[in-house]
């Protein structure tokens, strides 16, 4: 079984839930998924060992997670880029990255968006719901900002990003 990008931007929702109980449907609308992509997200992210199961909730496998986000995603999920495109800052160009990162003469990456407000190089967003899901959450937004730039940013944004998914990990719960 392989994992996909849909099971990460699960369990980096699951993250920013924390403790609190979520359904299957409640996710899949948050996420802009259906119920079975949900559950399949689930099964997927138990198999790979970056979940648990206890009783009938399913939890993501923090230790796991961090491991998978810091040192194996930006090999596995690699992000396409393009031209100029209208979309949403992400990487160094979003909270909380942009408050490391001074305005560049380049454009910054953006997931392409026709209702973005923001012009910049299109950065492909880890799952073709993700940014319709951070509109919705600015916690979810944050952590799909950093794991971006884990995926596709310089060295100096790596280690940064790195540093802050560790700190908002520790946190969970």
């Amino acid at each position: 079984m392989n994992l996909k990008p849909q099971d990460v931007l699960f369990l980096l929702k699951l993250v920013t839930l924390g403790k609190k109980h979520w359904s299957f449907n409640k996710l899949a609308v948050e996420l802009g998924m259906s119920p079975s992509e949900v559950h399949a997200a689930a099964k997927r992210a138990l198999a790979a060992r970056l979940a648990v199961k206890e009783g009938d909730t399913i939890w993501p496998n923090i230790r796991n997670l961090e491991d998978f986000l810091l040192h194996g995603i930006q090999y596995v999920f690699v992000p396409d880029r393009g031209g100029l495109n209208r979309g949403m800052p992400t990487a160094h160009a979003a909270a909380p990255m942009d408050a490391w990162f001074m305005a560049e003469k380049e454009p910054p990456p953006v997931w392409p968006d026709p209702e973005g407000e923001v012009r910049g190089e299109s950065f492909s967003p880890l799952y073709k719901s993700a940014p319709v899901a951070a509109k919705h959450d600015s916690d979810l937004y944050e952590m799909l900002a950093l794991v971006d730039a884990v995926r596709g940013g310089r060295a100096r944004e790596r280690d940064i990003a790195k540093k802050e998914l560790k700190k908002r990990l520790e946190h969970y719960g």
